[in-house]
């Protein structure tokens, strides 16, 4: 995965967390789970919905605040962006979990590969996510927290430059 460089980008909650989603939901009604079809893909959809707009509003939320910091919109405009992200991205996960819930309801072994599709799935939105935090932070800050990273024994430029790490067979 390549690290995003557009500043002005504002990334969107993707297939990196459809399977999370699918597999998320939300007891609306506090029947700890006895579930009807109908049920099973409304409380699925519910959760759905709930994952992709906390990922597009911390996504959202990072990058349009390092655009803040660098003077390109007040925030005024960040908070409008910020929830025309969310709606969008809620209305996609919406259709995202309610397929997700109908092939659950029918295949329901397929729980297994998309639980280990939304382990895969969050790895990639906790760099993304990551890349977004950096991204909002200044010179000093950036500086401050890689001699911190270098203190605890990371190293963090290797992480963010994609530098790998090679091993030389003596």
């Amino acid at each position: 995965m390549t690290r995003e460089r557009d500043p002005f980008r504002i990334p969107r909650a993707g297939l990196e967390v459809a399977a999370i989603a699918g597999l998320a939901s939300i007891d609306a009604n506090l029947n700890a789970g006895s579930l009807s079809g109908g049920e099973f893909v409304a409380e699925s959809t519910l959760g759905g919905m709930a994952v992709y707009a906390i990922y597009q509003t911390l996504l959202s939320g990072l990058r349009t605040e390092a655009l803040r910091k660098r003077g390109a919109i007040s925030r005024a405009v960040q908070v409008r962006l910020i929830g025309t992200t969310v709606w969008e991205s809620v209305k996609q996960g919406a259709a995202v979990s309610v397929l997700m819930g109908f092939l659950l309801l029918v295949f329901p072994w397929l729980s297994a590969p998309l639980s280990i599709l939304g382990l895969v799935g969050m790895s990639m939105a906790s760099i993304e996510l990551f890349n977004a935090f950096w991204d909002g932070l200044d010179e000093l800050q950036r500086s401050e927290l890689l001699d911190a990273s270098l203190e605890a024994g990371v190293n963090l430029r290797r992480f963010l430059n994609g530098d790998q790490h090679q091993t030389q067979i003596i």
